[in-house]
């Protein structure tokens, strides 16, 4: 009904005019979600440590996990596993380079021994679920419902530990990114539902406009997907781990982009395939090879020069890299 509003001139070029505006409703709409539940669950006397637990820290995951759900129903698996994939090496080499230049990051020795490998991990255990082909000789790569299911528990162990670190009073991004103040029980409702609307509207605005660009310009969504997309859905964590360094808490800022990395493998990933199962492309085994010397890269910086530091210089080699990876798969591509 509202496709045949819109003049026919127009309709072809409907997915570029909805593309940017999808990005500000998947956005927003994770917000307020996130405002309005938290209210919610204030007025009935939960906990800001339970809020900061379940829906902060899945509300902050909600537009990849959106556009990743809509792209695997629309068959668009390039897509769904580039935007997760693309996220991951956008929040290294892209979220702490930018953030390493406007202060240098001290990671806290938890991150360094434990979140960092935990993330490091999660790619690994991507890989070998994902490589059916490699490992047991099977004519297709299918990320599977077993697969999801699996990766899913890994997620679930991963949320004991964040829970034993909010316990101890040491993981302080949870309760950072809460809302101030209790909103009224009508704008609280109004919020949630206006979350639960704009979410899958924006990311199907997005998935749409997407696919639209790949077959205009004739590139394969995964390109889109690892640059475009992942960027969008990825302006969150960015702008979380800037205002937290600006403040002076690098801590947050370096375990908001690992922990974002871990949520977005083991969580927005084993839930879209447990949902549906994915394809998934011999070709993106190379972004998850990019995720691992990212990953590595971050691991050797806090040992070079200034101890559990990430210094500007290295937060420019980790921009060099991220430009240049992608350069080089726009054009093999």
């Amino acid at each position: 009904m509202a496709a045949r509003m819109i003049p026919e001139a127009i309709q072809p070029y409907l997915p570029y005019i909805l593309f940017l505006p999808g990005f500000y409703l998947l956005i927003k709409g994770a917000d307020w979600l996130v405002e309005g539940a938290s209210s919610i669950a204030r007025r009935m006397h939960v906990s800001d440590l339970i809020i900061g637990l379940t829906i902060v820290s899945f509300g902050t995951s909600m537009p990849e996990l959106a556009v990743n759900i809509i792209a695997s129903f629309q068959g668009s698996a390039d897509l769904a596993v580039s935007n997760v994939v693309g996220s991951n090496i956008a929040n290294i080499l892209l979220i702490l380079g930018i953030t390493a230049l406007v202060r240098p990051l001290t990671v806290q020795s938890s991150t360094v021994w434990k979140e960092i490998p935990f993330s490091f991990l999660a790619v690994i255990v991507l890989f070998v679920v994902a490589n059916d082909r490699i490992l047991d000789g099977s004519e297709q790569n299918i990320l599977s419902r077993s697969d999801g299911l699996t990766i899913i528990l890994f997620f679930a162990i991963f949320m004991y530990y964040v829970a034993n670190l909010a316990l101890k009073g040491q993981a302080d991004a949870l309760l950072e990114d809460l809302p101030e103040e209790t909103m009224g029980v009508g704008k609280a409702i109004l919020f949630t539902v206006l979350g639960m609307i704009a979410l899958p509207l924006g990311g199907d605005w997005i998935v749409d406009g997407a696919i639209t660009m790949a077959r205009g310009m004739d590139i394969g969504e995964d390109i889109i997907g690892l640059s475009i997309v992942a960027v969008g859905t990825s302006l969150p964590e960015l702008a979380a781990s800037v205002v937290a360094a600006r403040k002076g808490n690098s801590d947050i800022a370096v375990g908001n982009a690992v922990g974002s990395n871990i949520f977005n493998i083991f969580w927005v990933l084993g839930l879209s395939m447990s949902i549906r199962p994915i394809p998934f492309s011999r070709a993106a085994n190379l972004d998850l090879f990019m995720v691992i010397v990212a990953s590595l890269l971050l691991f050797l910086f806090i040992f070079v020069g200034k101890r559990h530091t990430l210094e500007r210089s290295q937060g420019l080699v980790f921009l060099f890299f991220y430009v240049g990876y992608l350069v080089f798969r726009g054009f093999t591509g």
